[in-house]
């Protein structure tokens, strides 16, 4: 199935404009999730792989150690499908609480020849109300087949000095649906919100966040929400030093390491494309940073993988680097549906070298 995809379905594709094809597989996988028994015959032959055990990690319980990056299913549109295709988790969102259009188009680029994406979408989405609204209709809680995560940024219209109320007022519309959050002050296509990651915003942004977590906790009398940060792949060791200082003292429950990057490594250097990079190219420093976080924590902090994996010697890499969970995106758009399967069949089964 990923050969004939890569030779006969990608090339289709490819000849459309990279973000209509996209909004066209949102709306393909958005319609099977409305047909819930070919989802399930299908998540019967490709979810679990055969023999495994369920990875416990954040007090969830993942079928297997793959996931769908956010980025792709903004809007909660189709997740409920995602098993279907293999994927253990998804991660929805970049969710704003303001609703935005994003940047202009064009702004998705393929490059083929180095299975790269260079996208500047600028955190497009109907906004947090919306997306509460979607999932409240969807299942919930033990119903879900795997868990989400609901990946929150900051609204463009908001200043930096305002970002902390606006992640809070994110938080507190979508806590009820989420399994795990995540808070991206990692994007490069927001302006101003990288700065977020530094000391003298990182620490008030996820003291706030939580203490509304730990509020909400004691007063429903649920269990305190498992929250995440995603970073850039552009930090310094220095700066990530600053940053798992943060996490460990608010006693976080993991990192996603990396998005996308502002680097232009190699062939890169001459594309005038401004956006952040993913792909094959983002591969060695996100395992790099992986590695570095998981020796700085002497592995006490969980790592989500992410970037440039786009065969099973990828993703082989980050576990060994000290992932516990990797996700994927940009090498499901090369890889086709089948690429998530495959890689946690590799995965459980110790395989780590390319298809």
């Amino acid at each position: 199935m990923g050969k004939f995809y890569e030779s006969a379905v990608r090339p289709v594709l490819f000849r459309q404009d990279a973000e209509t094809a996209h909004e066209q597989g949102v709306a393909l996988f958005k319609a099977l999730s409305h047909v819930p028994w070919l989802c399930r015959f299908l998540e019967s032959r490709y979810l679990r792989p055969p023999h495994s055990e369920p990875i416990r990690l954040f007090g969830l319980e993942f079928p297997n150690r793959v996931g769908l990056a956010a980025g792709m299913d903004k809007n909660a549109a189709f997740w409920p499908a995602a098993s279907a295709f293999g994927f253990g988790h998804v991660e929805v969102g970049t969710v704003t609480f303001h609703r935005q259009p994003g940047n202009p188009r064009p702004r998705v680029f393929r490059f083929p020849e180095e299975e790269a994406v260079i996208n500047r979408l600028g955190f497009n989405n109907e906004g947090a109300e919306f997306v509460a609204q979607r999932l409240a209709k969807q299942p919930r809680g033990n119903k879900r087949r795997i868990p989400i995560g609901i990946n929150i940024g900051k609204s463009k219209i908001v200043d930096i000095d305002e970002a902390t109320e606006d992640y809070l007022k994110s938080f507190e519309l979508l806590a009820d649906y989420a399994d795990y959050f995540t808070i991206n002050v990692s994007s490069p296509n927001t302006p101003d919100l990288r700065k977020l990651q530094g000391a003298d915003h990182l620490p008030t942004l996820l003291g706030e966040i939580a203490s509304a977590n730990s509020t909400r906790s004691e007063k429903l009398g649920v269990k305190r929400l498992p929250i995440l940060l995603k970073i850039a792949p552009d930090l310094s060791f220095r700066e990530i030093d600053s940053i798992l200082d943060t996490l460990l003292d608010l006693g976080y429950d993991g990192i996603i390491a990396t998005n996308t990057t502002l680097a232009r490594p190699g062939p890169f250097a001459e594309v005038d494309q401004a956006g952040g990079l993913s792909g094959r190219p983002v591969e060695r420093r996100s395992t790099d940073i992986i590695r570095y976080i998981s020796r700085a924590t002497d592995g006490k902090l969980p790592i989500i993988g992410v970037g440039g994996i786009m065969d099973t010697r990828a993703a082989g890499e980050k576990i060994s680097a000290g992932a516990s969970l990797v996700q994927i995106y940009t090498g499901f758009i090369y890889r086709g549906p089948l690429f998530p399967h495959q890689i946690a069949w590799a995965l459980s089964h110790g395989h780590r070298t390319s298809f």
